[in-house]
């Protein structure tokens, strides 16, 4: 089943996810709503508050990817209560865009290796590394956990030229091609 993705302006956009536990409730078709809302937005993650859930809690498929980066075939990953233990100094700075803060796309800095704490659907604990555009992902999404947008990362003289179109996301004044919820 397909979610409404909640538009910048969003209140639940700006919190500090809280981590969940094996108990929570429907957390299997939590992320299977999720993984169709994803594939229906045609992104490559996306996380739970962007489904009016703060909970930390998101998912990355980049098969869509697969013609342009044939490893990614078959990838799509769950991460429950992630925690980056390590960023590396090296960056790399690429254009994102955000199934939020729908028709913006800017050039952000991340780093191009994270060290990554996590657990899976049954709640056993990895520790990984993750390198270039998988890194780049896992850290977009993350940031959505810790109340933070990718347009907070941008260069401030880009921000203010983008701040008529981030106002006018939040009222509801966009097009898109999924099911979104807005300020009302």
């Amino acid at each position: 089943m397909q979610l409404p993705i909640y538009l910048y302006g969003q209140s639940v956009l700006r919190k500090k996810a809280e981590e969940i536990g094996p108990d929570y409730p429907g957390l299997p078709e939590l992320i299977s709503n999720m993984q169709d809302t994803l594939e229906h937005a045609e992104g490559v993650g996306l996380a739970a508050p962007q489904v009016g859930l703060p909970i930390r809690l998101f998912i990355v498929d980049l098969r869509p990817l697969t013609d342009q980066e044939p490893s990614f075939s078959g990838y799509t990953r769950s991460f429950i209560n992630p925690k980056i233990l390590e960023y590396s100094e090296d960056t790399e700075i690429l254009e994102e865009g955000c199934l939020s803060v729908p028709g913006i796309q800017e050039n952000v800095a991340r780093s191009r290796k994270i060290v990554l704490q996590y657990q899976d659907i049954d709640f056993k604990q990895h520790k990984e590394v993750f390198e270039d555009y998988v890194a780049r992902v896992i850290q977009h999404e993350y940031d959505h956990l810790n109340g933070k947008v990718f347009t907070d990362r941008i260069n401030p003289i880009r921000k203010q030229l983008v701040k008529g179109k981030l106002n006018n996301i939040a009222k509801g004044r966009v097009e898109c091609t999924y099911k979104t919820r807005a300020l009302r």
